[in-house]
C-alpha cells in the first residue's frame, strides 16, 4: 500500500525545495547576458586547481584524524570525551571569518607558531589547507561517531573473540560496517572545504582558491562577469555528488583428549549492579542459568574477555585468561543476537577469523547445511540459518571454550525444538567445552551436565544438573529450575513428608532430617492419572491446553500440577514420569473444578519418589528442599 504524506508536509517540504532550486534556474537563464569575453581563463583555472587540491588535501587529513576521533567518542565513555565532542562541533556555530581570526591567533605571523615558519602558513597553499580543515572537520567527525555509535559493540566483541586485534576489528568490522555514512561525511567535509571563504580569505588570500577569486571579481567587474566564474563550480559539485551517489548504490569431525579445568571467581560492578560468581569444574557441557538481569551474559563477556573484571581470575588448564586479549583466549564466542557482520557473505564469516582451518570450514559448511548460501550476506539469510552461520564461524578454529548466549532466543517455539537436538548432537561431536546461558530450565537440563543458577549477580547453587533438579537449594532455584505449584511440609522420616490432613508423600531420595520443614514440587509431567492409584484428592481446577488438559489436584493441603489426556488414562507409566500416580474414581473427561464425582486417588504401591533421573522430554519431574 503506497503511504500517503500529510499535506502540510508535502507543502513545507516543496517549498524549501522550490527555494533552493529556483536560485540555480535564475542563474541559467541570466545565461545569454554573462559577459564571456571578459573571463580571464588562466586566473579562472588557477584558482580551480587550488580550490580542488585544497580540498582534497584537506579531506585527506581530516580522514585520518577525523575517522579515529569519531570512533573514539563513540566508544569512550565519561566527561572528558562529552567535552571533546563539543568543541570539535564548535566551527560548526563560528562565524568563518570567526574561525579565520582564531586561527591567525595560532598560525599568524605574530604567532609562535608563525614565528617559527617565517609565515610559511599564512597567505600560502598550507594556509587554505589549515582554514579548510578547520572549518571542515566537524561534518566528518559528526558523521563517524554517529555511525561507529550505531555499530553494535557485540561484534567487535565478536571479532576479538575470533582472534582479530582491536586494530584489525577496526579495519575489517568497524569502518567497513561505519563505511557509507564516512563516505558521506567525507563528501560534505570535501564541498565544504572546496565552498570555504572566510576563513581563507583571513588566513591566506593568496594565491586565489576559486571562492575568494569569485569575490575579487565580483568586486572588479560585476554580478553578469559571475557566471563564467560560477561555472567550475556548479560542474565540479555536481560531479562530486554524481560520483558519490553511484559509489552508494554499488555499496551493498570429532577429537577426544582431556576436558579442560576451568575455573573463574569474578567480582565486576556496573552502576548498582554487582556480579560475584566463582566456579570450577570439568564438565564438556556447562550451563548459567537465571532471570533477565542476573549476570548471566556479562559473565559470558568476562570470561570471553569482552569485559574486565575488577577482581578475580579465570583459568583454564592452569592458564590465566584475566590478563589476555580475547583474541589470545582461545575461546569461541556466539552473541546473543549472532554478531553477523552484514558487510560479509557466508563464506568471507567463515574465513574472517585469524587461523581458520580451511577444512574445517568446509566441514561445517556441509554439517550444518549451509551449501548454497555461501555468497549471501546475512540480510538474505532466515534467523536459523543466520545461527548457523555464527556457530560454525565460531567453530572453524581451534577453541578450548565455545561460548553460546541465549542461542536460542530469537527462534520460533518449533524451530528452536530443533536446534535444541541439532545442538544436543553438535554437542557430543565437538571438542571443546560449550558454555551456555540461558533462562529457559529447559534448555539447561538438555544442553549442559553441570549447571550455575545466578540472580542479581549471586551464584545460588551450581553443580550437576540432576543434583541441582533433584535438590534445590531454596525455592527460588526451584522456581528458576522450572518448578511451578511449590509446596512445603513438614519431614516425618527419612523418607516422608507430611503434607497436611494426615497426608503423607513418600521420597526415594534425597534423605531427609526428620523435623525438618522442607519445600517440594513435582512438574505437571511428572504426575499422572492411573487406576491403581491410593491417596485420596480432590480436582481443584482445569486449564485446557489443545488436545490435553492440566488439571490442579489438592492432596491435603497441598496442590500438584498434571497434564493429562482422554487417550492416556488407562495407559501404563509414561518415559520419564515419576511414580506418584492419579487416578478419577469415574474414570471420565474432562474434569471440573471440585466435582463431587471427579475425586481423584494419588499414589500406589511404588509411590515412592525415585531418584529423579533426567526424562527424555523434560528436566526432572520433582525436587524437594530444606
Amino acid at each position: 500500500m503506497k503511504r500517503r504524506v500529510p499535506a502540510p508536509l508535502s507543502g513545507l517540504a516543496a517549498l524549501l525545495a522550490l527555494y533552493l532550486v529556483v536560485p540555480l534556474v535564475a542563474g541559467i537563464v541570466q545565461g545569454r547576458r554573462a559577459q564571456w569575453h571578459d573571463i580571464d581563463t588562466h586566473a579562472l583555472l588557477g584558482a580551480s586547481a587550488v580550490s580542488i587540491a585544497s580540498a582534497s588535501v584537506a579531506t585527506l587529513l581530516i580522514a585520518l584524524g577525523g575517522i579515529p576521533l569519531g570512533y573514539l567518542l563513540a566508544r569512550a565513555q565519561g566527561r572528558l570525551s562529552v567535552v571533546i565532542g563539543f568543541l570539535v562541533q564548535l566551527p560548526l556555530a563560528l562565524p568563518p571569518l570567526a574561525s579565520g581570526i582564531l586561527l591567525l591567533f595560532l598560525v599568524g605571523y605574530s604567532s609562535p607558531l608563525g614565528r617559527a615558519t617565517a609565515g610559511a602558513l599564512t597567505d600560502s597553499f598550507a594556509g587554505i589547507v589549515l582554514a579548510e580543515v578547520f572549518v571542515a572537520a566537524p561534518f566528518l567527525v559528526i558523521a563517524a561517531r554517529s555511525a561507529f555509535a550505531s555499530i553494535d559493540p557485540v561484534l567487535e566483541g565478536v571479532g576479538a573473540t575470533l582472534g582479530r586485534r582491536p586494530l584489525e576489528v577496526f579495519f575489517r568490522i568497524a569502518l567497513p560496517m561505519a563505511w557509507p555514512s564516512v563516505r558521506s561525511g567525507m563528501l560534505l567535509a570535501w564541498l565544504r572545504a572546496f565552498g570555504e571563504f572566510g576563513a581563507t580569505v583571513m588566513v591566506a588570500y593568496h594565491p586565489y582558491s576559486l571562492p575568494v577569486y569569485t569575490y575579487v571579481a565580483f568586486g572588479a567587474q560585476g554580478l553578469l562577469a559571475m557566471l563564467p566564474v560560477l561555472l567550475p563550480t556548479l560542474v565540479l559539485a555536481l560531479l562530486v555528488l554524481a560520483l558519490s551517489d553511484v559509489a552508494s548504490r554499488q555499496g551493498d569431525r570429532t577429537t577426544h583428549h582431556q576436558l579442560p579445568q576451568i575455573e573463574f571467581d569474578v567480582e565486576k560492578r556496573l552502576g548498582n549492579f554487582r556480579l560475584q560468581a566463582a566456579w570450577s569444574t570439568r564438565a564438556h557441557r556447562l550451563a548459567i542459568l537465571g532471570p533477565s538481569g542476573s549476570g548471566k551474559s556479562l559473565t559470558l563477556k568476562l570470561i570471553a574477555g569482552l569485559e574486565y573484571g575488577d577482581r578475580g581470575s579465570i583459568r583454564v588448564d592452569e592458564r590465566e585468561l584475566s590478563d589476555l586479549d580475547p583474541a589470545d583466549r582461545g575461546v569461541a564466542y556466539v552473541p546473543q543476537n549472532y554478531g553477523l557482520f552484514p558487510h560479509l557473505t557466508l563464506i568471507e564469516h567463515l574465513y574472517f577469523p585469524r587461523g581458520v582451518d580451511p577444512n574445517a570450514a568446509t566441514y561445517w559448511i556441509e554439517r550444518l547445511g549451509l551449501e548454497g548460501l555461501e555468497d549471501r550476506r546475512p540480510g538474505s539469510l532466515s534467523l536459523g540459518q543466520q545461527q548457523r552461520v555464527a556457530l560454525a564461524r565460531a567453530l572453524v578454529r581451534p577453541a578450548k571454550l565455545l561460548l553460546l548466549d541465549e542461542p536460542l532466543s530469537t527462534l520460533d517455539a518449533p524451530r528452536r525444538s530443533q536446534v535444541r537436538s541439532d545442538l544436543c548432537a553438535l554437542q557430543q561431536e565437538l571438542s571443546a567445552t560449550t558454555i551456555l546461558v540461558t533462562h529457559d530450565p529447559l534448555e539447561a537440563a538438555l544442553l549442559a551436565d553441570e549447571i550455575v543458577i545466578l540472580d542479581q549477580g549471586r551464584v545460588l547453587q551450581s553443580g550437576p544438573t540432576q543434583t541441582l533438579f533433584r535438590r534445590p537449594a531454596n525455592e527460588t532455584v526451584a522456581r528458576l529450575l522450572g518448578a511451578e505449584y511449590i509446596e512445603y511440609g513438614i519431614c516425618r522420616s527419612r523418607g516422608q513428608i507430611a503434607i497436611g490432613r494426615e497426608t503423607l508423600i513418600s521420597v526415594a531420595e534425597p534423605e531427609l532430617t526428620p523435623g525438618e520443614r522442607v519445600g517440594w514440587s513435582i512438574s505437571a509431567g511428572g504426575a499422572r492419572f492411573a487406576a491403581d492409584g491410593a491417596y485420596s484428592g480432590t480436582v481443584d481446577s482445569t486449564v485446557t491446553l489443545g488436545i490435553d488438559q492440566r488439571v490442579i489436584v489438592r492432596i491435603g493441603d497441598a496442590r500438584i500440577g498434571v497434564v493429562a489426556g482422554g487417550s492416556r488414562l488407562s495407559r501404563g507409566r509414561r518415559a520419564g514420569s515419576i511414580s506418584i500416580r492419579i487416578r478419577c474414581r469415574c474414570g471420565r473427561l474432562p474434569l471440573r473444578p471440585r466435582c463431587k464425582q471427579h475425586h481423584v486417588l494419588l499414589g500406589g504401591r511404588d509411590s515412592a519418589v525415585p531418584s529423579l533421573t533426567a526424562p527424555s522430554n523434560h528436566p526432572n519431574p520433582a525436587a524437594a528442599w530444606p
